[in-house]
């Protein structure tokens, strides 16, 4: 192969590395989204029926037990799990503009911030933090701890 033919290989080939890259991460994220918008279900089904019927919390540690049995190996499907699934939903369902927000960013780092932040505006912040740098949960942590949102607003 001449230094050409070799130049115009190596173009196409970092050409489709990084098509392949592009797709990785978009299937990764529609992932994401997808398991985001399942466990929001989840959580709604579980406050419908738990207001519906006036079921206490146990049903909660009844349907883990039956998920897990169903779907074994699967993770998520533990009764704090589903009491996060269940809060998820009730923290954003009035919230036009944070509801679709979370389901671009992982669900443990929903939970940091659902857990952590305690007004919508906070929660914005941080989520969209998470999305413009980065996607780990440890730096997100530090992040609400060292009180980044209330240093960002005095200012």
């Amino acid at each position: 192969m001449d230094e050409l033919a070799n130049l115009e290989y190596e173009s196409l080939l970092n050409e489709i590395k990084d098509l392949i890259h592009q797709k990785q991460f978009q299937v990764l994220r529609q992932i994401n989204s997808e398991t985001i918008n399942l466990y929001w279900e989840i959580g709604e089904e579980i406050f419908k029926q738990q207001k519906e019927k006036s079921w206490g919390k146990s049903i909660v540690n009844i349907l883990s037990k039956e998920l897990q049995k169903e779907f074994p190996g699967a993770k998520g499907y533990s009764s704090a799990n589903l009491w996060r699934m269940r809060n998820f939903y009730l923290s954003y369902r009035n919230s036009e503009k944070l509801a679709p927000l979370v389901r671009e960013i992982s669900w443990s780092n929903n939970i940091v911030i659902m857990e952590k932040c305690k007004d919508d505006l906070q929660r914005e912040f941080y989520i969209q933090m998470t999305k413009r740098y980065g996607r780990i949960k440890r730096i997100l942590t530090n992040f609400i701890e060292a009180q980044t949102y209330e240093k960002h607003i005095d200012t």
